[in-house]
């Protein structure tokens, strides 16, 4: 079913499974790794792996539930395209409409920490922060406006350096000296609330994998191809968070961490600084810019695919559906995303961008969950139980979020109705 389709835009099939496992990690190993795990250390303390294992389990079902949909319908748009079909029109615009403001503000926390990764590596004036990631914002928006293929040769050439990096801040982590300052005993500097708070914020760590979701048109085989590359991905973003989430507090109190990230962007150049010296630190700072340069590019891919979705459907202005280029990219998409994310990176502040986030994502993973429930027995892959898991979990974890972010949300998800409203139907 698809009522109030304006255009009939269909993107060219191209990604295979290994692509699509890059492109899943690319939307990870950013902020995920580098700026989620100094915010939730500062919430969790010493518990900060047990978050870590909380956010992953919630998201395992999540990405599971995501993988069945894509499968069922693999077309642009994710969750937005999904709840439209399984749910009512209107879920499914709340979903879409989320996501683009979650995911604009995830991708405005990525420019900003590049942006203060970039003033510590340069001695740049840290004031200089928001120039620098509008900068860095229009350059990728270009890029990710030429078309898939250019864009995910691109990402692969940095997860490649981001994988390399990390590694090896946890091969020092292992056989280094020891650090300056060691963990902290169990217990110490967290709380129960402080755990289901710090999972909440490391669970957007994890949506990287609804990237291969919302590019489902565009995946090659996507009922073998699109759960296998979930799955994967899944697998070693997790074994990295821990990894260097152990690492960096055998070196750095959770509180120190999250005090880094706040200042400068991403603690883990300081924990490379105490565990192997300069070169290891501008190696890992080197790599914190890569990754955020990654999730750049993966967000406005994944975005302006939801943007193409909406378009199609009249939920926004028709004409963000076309396609152009000889690669053929929906590049007024690409640009209206970019100018989003923009508008995000103006708030300046690494923290608020990204709880808001964690709030808008939580809850459009709750619809992924409800509309994975609606699917038949044919085309279920993973038992009911998964996605009511998913569904409870995220829910159970939104509740730990500032109130103010709610409102927000509630606020912006009004706004997105009225810009519906006013957008022409045919």
């Amino acid at each position: 079913m698809m009522s109030h389709v304006c255009e009939s835009t269909v993107l060219r099939r191209q990604l295979g499974l290994t692509g699509a496992v890059l492109l899943g990690l690319g939307a990870m190993l950013g902020t995920g790794v580098f700026v989620s795990i100094g915010l939730a250390a500062a919430t969790a303390g010493a518990w900060l792996p047990a978050a870590i294992v909380l956010a992953g389990a919630v998201a395992l079902c999540n990405g599971l539930s995501a993988a069945q949909l894509a499968a069922a319908y693999p077309v642009s748009g994710g969750t937005y395209e999904y709840a439209y079909r399984t749910l009512t029109p209107a879920l499914g615009f709340s979903a879409g409409w989320l996501f683009l403001v979650a995911k604009s503000a995830s991708a405005a926390t990525a420019a900003l920490a590049l942006a203060g990764l970039a003033a510590d590596l340069t001695g740049m004036p840290f004031i200089g922060q928001v120039p620098v990631a509008l900068a860095v914002t229009a350059l990728f928006t270009a890029l990710v406006a030429g078309g898939l293929r250019r864009s995910n040769r691109a990402n692969s050439l940095l997860v490649g350096f981001t994988l390399a990096a990390l590694s090896a801040l946890v091969g020092a982590g292992l056989w280094g000296s020891p650090g300056s300052a060691p963990i902290e005993a169990a217990g110490a500097g967290g709380s129960p609330a402080g755990i289901l708070g710090a999972a909440a914020l490391m669970f957007v760590a994890f949506t990287g994998y609804g990237r291969i979701a919302t590019l489902g048109e565009e995946v090659v085989a996507p009922r073998r191809v699109i759960p296998r590359a979930v799955i994967i991905t899944m697998g070693v973003a997790t074994a990295l968070y821990i990894g260097v989430a152990l690492t960096a507090m055998t070196v750095l109190s959770p509180a120190e961490l999250g005090r880094l990230t706040q200042t400068r962007g991403a603690p883990l150049p300081a924990v490379a600084y105490q565990l192997g010296g300069a070169g290891l630190a501008w190696f890992i700072a080197l790599a914190a810019i890569t990754a955020m340069m990654g999730v750049l590019v993966n967000l406005l891919l994944g975005l302006s695919r939801v943007v193409l979705a909406m378009a199609r459907r009249c939920d926004l202005p028709a004409g963000l559906s076309r396609l152009t280029g000889r690669d053929p990219s929906p590049r007024a998409a690409v640009w209206a995303v970019g100018l989003m994310i923009g508008a995000w990176v103006c708030v300046g502040r690494i923290g608020v961008t990204w709880s808001f986030s964690a709030v808008t994502v939580l809850v459009y993973y709750a619809l992924t969950n409800l509309a994975a429930l609606r699917l038949g027995p044919a085309e279920r892959l993973y038992p009911p139980g998964i996605p009511v898991a998913g569904l409870f979990g995220c829910l159970g974890l939104a509740v730990w979020i500032a109130p103010v972010y709610w409102l927000v949300a509630a606020g912006i998800l009004l706004v997105g109705f009225g810009v519906r409203a006013l957008s022409p139907r045919r």
